[in-house]
């Protein structure tokens, strides 16, 4: 049933149910390995579900509730739960930073993540 909630959540935004499509749109979002086109096909054709940090991207760039994308459920208002709960401590400047992230094209997102990852990754090592 996954399947058919994210065909229908394509198609809610005007997306071909195309797995080129999904590949493409899901590895300009994602910070971590990206998919392959064997990967984005058995997640259109019902063959698997993507892991949860996976599925946390579709839902983000299908603008939908990724628990509803998993299992069908809606949960009234968790997502903009999570949201006040993890912004609810940041300065304005931080808030700035992340609007101004938020502003940038998805591909330039990836790329400043990926820094951002290094850096986490180089602290922890020393």
């Amino acid at each position: 049933m996954f399947s058919l909630r994210l065909q229908e959540a394509m198609q809610n935004h005007g997306y071909e149910l195309r797995p080129i499509v999904i590949e493409r749109e899901f590895n300009q979002r994602y910070w971590g390995k990206s998919i392959s086109f064997q990967a984005a096909r058995r997640w259109l054709h019902g063959e698997a579900v993507p892991t949860q940090d996976r599925l946390q991207v579709l839902a983000e760039w299908l603008n939908v509730d990724p628990h509803w994308l998993r299992f069908g459920e809606k949960l009234s208002g968790s997502v903009q739960q999570q949201r006040k709960r993890w912004d609810a401590n940041m300065t304005p400047q931080e808030r700035q930073v992340v609007e101004t992230f938020m502003s940038l094209p998805a591909e330039k997102r990836k790329m400043v993540g990926e820094i951002v990852f290094a850096f986490a990754q180089a602290q922890t090592k020393s």
